[in-house]
């Protein structure tokens, strides 16, 4: 069995010691509380400050959870309620389209695939729950670069790369897609990711109307094209859905 990192199991203790609480604790009593020595605690201390798990008052030097730990514990509930108010919605998404649906939110530079539903067909497929996608190229990414200012900056910033002849990576040519998104209302990906494939995505919002994710299809050319446009019963199938989801996460009418 591997044994447990000891500076880890320190850090956790302490974090889960200051979230006990309701006051600020200085650097004795936590280490008196956890049996460590001054020392050892104060440089646990100063690592998970610098990372903004933890914060130090100037005045008394006392310590608190800081705002990245916060920041972090309310994504993951946002996520989790985002996919559950999801479920329904996307799997009717997926019959009624008749492709894979995706569901993804802003992480790390990227776009996260949070939730996937099957073409609802027998061919193979394979779960992409946890899976990254790019920012720039995807509909997922082009909608949360559209209404997301985090996003957008993230995208602005990044290396745009080019993965097939049709992405878009020069800077004012990607900004007048993020033009038209918003002006639409959703983004499409026609090759610009992957050769063959096109995909289609429209925004999701929550109850302060905030861009809280994406929610788009994704499948062959042939079958989402017809006479060299998107087919529009799917733009308005994929609409619909993003605001199903909004509106059951309190967001209100688009």
């Amino acid at each position: 069995m591997a044994r447990n990192i000891q500076s880890l199991e320190r850090a956790a203790a302490m974090l889960r010691l200051l979230a006990g609480g309701e006051r600020r604790l200085g650097l004795s009593d936590i280490a008196s509380s956890l049996g460590l020595a001054k020392g050892t605690a104060h440089g646990i201390l100063r690592t998970l400050q610098q990372e903004g798990f933890v914060e130090q008052d100037d005045a008394s030097g006392r310590y608190q959870l800081g705002a990245e730990l916060l920041r972090l514990g309310t994504t993951y509930l946002d996520v989790h309620e985002l996919r559950a108010r999801a479920l329904v919605w996307t799997d009717d998404l997926a019959r009624s389209s008749g492709e894979s649906v995706y569901l993804g939110v802003l992480h790390q530079q990227g776009v996260l695939i949070v939730h996937h539903v099957f073409r609802p067909d027998d061919s193979r497929q394979v779960l992409e729950i946890g899976a990254m996608q790019p920012l720039h190229s995807t509909a997922l990414g082009k909608v949360l670069s559209a209404y997301d200012p985090v996003a957008h900056s993230e995208a602005i910033e990044a290396d745009r790369k080019a993965f097939t002849d049709r992405t878009v990576c020069e800077l004012d040519d990607f900004e007048h897609l993020l033009d038209m998104t918003r002006a639409r209302g959703y983004a499409a990906d026609v090759e610009e990711t992957w050769e063959g494939v096109a995909s289609l995505a429209a925004p999701i919002h929550d109850r302060r109307r905030m861009p809280v994710g994406a929610v788009g299809i994704t499948g062959a050319m042939e079958r989402l094209y017809r006479d060299g446009e998107l087919r529009p019963e799917l733009i308005a199938a994929v609409r619909d859905c993003a605001r199903a989801v909004s509106r059951d996460l309190g967001a209100g009418r688009f």
